[in-house]
């Protein structure tokens, strides 16, 4: 079990106040030069698992279940908490997953999705890679956006 994953999301309000696609990038640069080791080694448990299912299951559980006691107040999470974590998560948390390139990092974020959704009640969120949210963001047309 991966010790003090709360930590991911010391820096959650900044990163996600005026995400534009310059400020996302500089984000995502510093959240993973920061945090890139806990991602780092949950997939590296997974990759050097005999047993790559229960690993996965393990390590989609252990992450859940360790934001959520972590950050809970009377086991609880309020509405406007849990609505930043689950963009946190798919701006940041499974795009840095999928942009270590290993081949067990999609399988990573499936248990992390599915895991996640479980332990949060209420929540439904699913994941995409940096390359797709980047293109998302608009350019500045006319320096009006």
């Amino acid at each position: 079990m991966i010790e003090h994953i709360e930590q991911i999301f010391t820096d959650i309000e900044p990163m996600l106040r005026k995400l534009k696609k310059a400020s996302y990038e500089a984000n995502m640069e510093k959240f993973r030069k920061e945090h890139g080791h806990i991602i780092d080694e949950m997939v590296g448990s997974v990759k050097n698992a005999d047993d790559r299912d229960a690993a996965l299951e393990a390590a989609g559980n252990d992450f859940a279940k360790g934001v959520h006691s972590a950050l809970s107040e009377k086991r609880r999470i309020s509405g406007r908490k849990q609505a930043d974590l689950n963009f946190f998560m798919i701006y940041y948390v499974f795009p840095a997953i999928l942009l270590t390139g290993e081949e067990c990092a999609d399988s990573l974020c499936v248990s992390i999705r599915d895991a996640w959704n479980a332990e949060f009640k209420g929540t439904n969120i699913n994941y995409t890679d940096y390359d797709t949210l980047y293109a998302s963001f608009r350019n500045k047309i006319f320096g009006i956006f």
